[in-house]
Parts: structure tokens; C-alpha cells; sequence
């Protein structure tokens, strides 16, 4: 069977439990490039108490279990190959997060993913940016849920810049529109909420010079729908409606202030909104309208695409890498690694012959380690951020190392591979893998063999480069039966230095690889 035959029978499935609704979303490889197969949505507004008590009522979470056991039906109908589960804002502020998780584990065997509401924009984008040609310019990319709203500067497909704020149309519904409709105090406290929330994207954004604005989500939909359906034209062409899926920025002020004076009744039967939409359109409305005046910006275009489409993106650029998705999935891993790096002051020229070396080893020894290709780019981030520990103490700095890496916003790092990652830095010192450190803990116990695999590794390529930036050892690998040979041709200032770190690593290789491992002169 052909490599391309393989990919076409993969299938994908991305589970989205959102504020408001939860998303399932399966689709199969097709020539490079995604089918879908199935959708499916449920209204379960998962936020609505947490965003009044702290907690997910068990109404809540009984509905949305109820939910997701529909969709596990679906997912097993259709054998999906991976499936990935995320929760978002509802899930990031609820203090019993851990047991609505531990219930849809129980209920479906799903590990759900809590993902921060950086990592849900960078989603959103690539899911975009994957499936829109038109945000393959200059644009700025929003989505509003019902808990955050995430606003993305997008140029060349490629995120500049990003914020995620707390202006979910569940959120701004439960905290401030008490009344029905909303007294004159609850509009008041909503519009100063909101223009001290997009104060922030200011600061982040400045203001961007886009000529298109994407919008996705449920109220984006709601609002270009309504706008072209239900306001009555005006100027000099009495007939003219804007384009399909489009809201000019005059349209959605004029909908925020009418549907501010309706009862939710009334905003029901309004084209676009519907009964399940109604009760929570009002405060996605104003935040519309308010970021559109704020930018200077002539309306915004809706688009279907969203987090379940950026999560299935992710799973193609992982599986097939002759996407365009797969580069632009490892261009901002990338990024994250060296942004990280420069916030903690990392010297490039000591990080980077680390790295070369681990990549060699790596390609040159995989039929002793057998480990994952995916350990490759793993081992790459962790041998340019093994250091960073050293910004908060020379002492323990392995320690910090594995706290920083693994608390990081990284782009394209789930927080499962964040802790992979992490760990491989924390075992560079004295210390050794052990499944009962806490470190450890955080690790899939099918990855813990992997894992210390990958220390060695990496061991070996610190242990090659001791603080010699400006004459870097070449290396020759020798695979043998029982042995593994690692020749060092001598710098400028030879390689004594080297051997000897080498040949303490002798014992622990033997130990993980059953080889012995031979350091010499060539």
C-alpha cells in the first residue's frame, strides 16, 4: 500500500466543548486534504453557572455528558483513527474543571484537554487560514464564544498578534443583562466592561490596517444574517442588501441598539437569531459593534470555519507532512521554541551545537533508540531551552528549566507534549526518570520508556558541548550489535574535555540501550 493510500484512510474526529455549545466535527483524508463526514452541535451553555458561581452546575455537566456520549456514538460509527477533546473558557475558570473531566472520562474514555485562550485563537487561525483564501493577507480574525473572545492579527496566513479577552456572549449575558430587555445600568456597565476589555487589544494590536475582517462563531452568523435580512435597506438604493455572510459595521450598531430594546421574545423571531440564540445575542452585538468602531473598521465577513476546524488541521499537518498546514504548524512551533529562549536570555550560540548534535544523534542511532519521529522535533526544543532554568537560578536550574517549559504558552505545544519536553530537560543533572516523581506524573505512562530514551540523547549532546560555542566537535556515529561507537574529531582545543563527560554516560546508556557505548579519537 502506497504512502498516499495510507493517508486517505485516515479519519479525524475534534471534539470543541465550548461556554455555549459543544461541536463534533469527523472528517476523513482525501488527496492531501480534508472531508468532512460528520458534524454534529448541542446547545448546553456549560458556562452559564460558572460564569455566576465559579462552578459547572451538575445540570450543566449532565447535559453535556449526555452530549458527548452522542458523539462517541458518531465517532465510533465512523472509526475515526485520533480524536482530540478540548474544553475552553467555561472549563478554564470552573473550579470543578477536574471533575467534569473525570465524568467524561468515565463516560467516554476521553482525555479532555483544557487549552488556554492563546492556544484557542492559535486554533481558530489555523483552522481559518487552512480552509479561507482570503485570510491568506492582511486580516484580523475574531471569535467570539460564549465565554472569551480571541482577536488575531493575521499577515501572510502567519499570526502577529493575538489577545484573548473575557467577552463571551454567555459571560456578558450572566454578568451584566439582568433585566429583560436590559435596563439602561445593565447597557451602561456592559459598554464600559467592553471598551476597558478592547482598551487591552489596543495595546496588544495597536490598530491594525486590514482590509478584512473575519469573523467566526455563532453570533458572527447570527449578526451578518440578521443585518441582511431584517434591516430595511437604506440610501440611494432602496433595493440593496450587503453580500451574503458580510456585516457592515453601520448594521451591526444598528442591530445592537434594536435588539438592546427587545424582549428576548421579540429578538426571537428576528431572521438569523432564533430562540436559543436570542437570550444571549445582546452582549455579543454591542462587543461587534464597539471593536468594529474602535478599529476603524467597515464590517466583518462570517465564516463557518472554527476550533474544531483548527484542531483537524493539526492532526493533518501531523500525519501528512506535505501540507501547507504541516510547514505553517512547525513554523510557529518554531517561533515559540526561540521566543522562549530570548524571555529567559538563552545564549543561541551555546544552544544551537547542542541541538545540531541531538538531531544527529537521533538520525544516526534510530535503530537503537526506536523512538517516535514526533521525539525528534521533542529533543530540538529541548535542547535549545535546557538552559532557560539558568534565568532564575544557576542552582536547580534543571528544575526551573521543566517549570518554565512546561507552564510556557508555546504555539503548537499541546500541554501534553509541553510536559514531554519539559521532563527531557529536567533529567540532565543527578536525577534520573522515575514514574513516581511528580514530574513523571505528568507524563502518559505509555510515553515513559520513550522519555528516557530521549534524555540520554540528549545527555549525550550536552555532553558533547561543553561550553564550546566557537569550536563545535564533528561527531562520526557507529552502530554495532552490543556497542555504539561515537568518534570526536578534536577542535582547536581538543576534545579531552568531552571524552570524559561522554564516557560518564557510559553507565546509564547501557542501562536504557543494553549497548556499550564507546567514546574515542578519530
Amino acid at each position: 500500500m502506497t504512502k498516499d493510500a495510507q493517508l486517505k484512510m485516515h479519519l479525524f474526529a475534534a471534539v470543541d466543548i465550548g461556554s455555549n455549545s459543544c461541536r463534533l466535527k469527523i472528517a476523513e483524508v482525501q488527496q492531501h486534504r480534508l472531508k468532512t463526514l460528520h458534524e454534529d452541535r448541542e446547545v448546553v451553555r456549560l458556562g452559564e453557572s460558572v460564569f455566576q458561581t465559579g462552578l459547572v452546575s451538575p445540570e450543566a455537566m449532565a447535559n453535556t455528558i449526555r452530549a458527548l456520549k452522542r458523539f462517541h456514538k458518531a465517532v465510533q460509527a465512523h472509526a475515526a483513527d485520533k480524536i482530540r477533546v478540548v474544553a475552553t473558557s467555561a472549563m478554564r475558570d470552573a473550579r470543578n474543571a477536574e471533575a467534569f473531566t473525570a465524568w467524561v472520562k468515565s463516560a467516554t474514555g476521553w482525555n479532555v484537554e483544557i487549552i488556554s485562550g492563546l492556544e484557542e485563537g492559535r486554533l481558530i487561525h489555523l483552522g481559518v487560514v487552512s480552509n479561507e483564501r482570503g485570510a491568506r493577507g492582511r486580516c484580523l480574525l475574531v471569535d467570539l464564544g460564549g465565554g472569551s473572545c480571541e482577536i488575531t492579527f493575521s499577515d501572510q496566513g502567519r499570526m502577529k498578534e493575538m489577545v484573548s479577552l473575557p467577552l463571551g456572549a454567555v459571560r456578558l449575558q450572566q454578568e451584566f443583562l439582568r433585566s429583560d430587555p436590559p435596563s439602561k445600568q445593565d447597557i451602561a456597565g456592559l459598554k464600559q466592561f467592553i471598551h476597558r476589555e478592547l482598551r487591552k487589544a489596543e495595546r496588544k494590536l495597536g490598530i491594525p490596517r486590514v482590509g478584512l475582517v473575519i469573523a467566526t462563531s455563532g453570533t458572527a452568523s447570527a449578526l451578518a444574517e440578521a443585518g441582511r435580512e431584517y434591516l430595511k435597506p437604506e440610501g440611494k438604493d432602496a433595493t440593496a442588501r450587503p453580500p451574503l455572510h458580510y456585516a457592515p459595521a453601520t448594521h451591526v450598531r444598528k442591530l445592537a441598539n434594536k435588539l438592546t430594546k427587545m424582549t428576548n421574545t421579540q429578538r426571537a423571531v428576528v431572521p438569523g437569531i432564533g430562540p436559543r440564540r436570542s437570550e444571549i445575542i445582546i452582549g455579543g452585538a454591542h462587543v461587534y459593534a464597539e471593536l468594529l468602531e474602535k478599529f476603524g473598521l467597515k464590517g466583518f465577513r462570517y465564516s463557518p470555519m472554527g476550533l474544531r476546524d483548527g484542531m483537524l488541521a493539526q492532526m493533518l499537518a501531523q500525519t501528512d507532512l506535505r501540507t501547507s498546514a504541516h510547514q505553517r504548524l512547525e513554523t510557529e512551533r518554531w517561533a515559540s521554541v526561540l521566543e522562549v529562549c530570548q524571555r529567559y536570555r538563552v545564549d543561541k550560540r551555546q544552544a544551537e551545537p547542542v541541538r545540531v548534535h541531538v538531531e544527529q544523534l537521533f538520525d544516526t542511532m534510530q535503530k537503537v533508540h526506536a523512538l517516535p519521529p514526533e521525539y525528534r522535533l521533542w529533543l530540538r526544543a529541548a535542547a535549545m531551552m535546557h538552559d532557560v532554568g539558568k534565568f532564575m537560578n544557576h542552582q536547580g536550574h534543571h528544575r526551573h528549566a521543566q517549570y518554565i517549559i512546561a507552564n510556557s504558552e508555546m504555539y503548537g505545544f499541546t500541554p501534553e507534549q509541553r510536559a514531554i519536553v519539559s521532563a527531557i530537560t529536567r533529567y540532565l543533572g543527578k536525577s534520573r526518570p522515575d514514574p513516581m516523581d511528580r514530574v513523571m506524573r505528568t507524563v502518559p505512562v505509555e510515553e515513559h520508556v520513550h522519555l528516557e530514551r530521549a534524555v540520554v540523547l540528549l545527555r549525550l549532546a550536552v555532553a558533547l558541548n561543553q561550553d564550546r560555542a566557537s569550536d563545535v566537535l564533528r561527531v562520526k556515529t557507529m552502530v554495532y550489535p552490543k556497542r555504539v561507537v561515537l568518534g570526536l574529531t578534536p577542535g582547536r582545543t581538543g576534545a579531552q574535555l568531552e571524552l570524559w563527560s561522554l564516557r560518564k554516560e557510559a553507565d546509564y546508556f547501557l542501562g536504557v540501550f543494553r549497548r556499550t557505548l564507546v567514546a574515542e579519537l578519530v
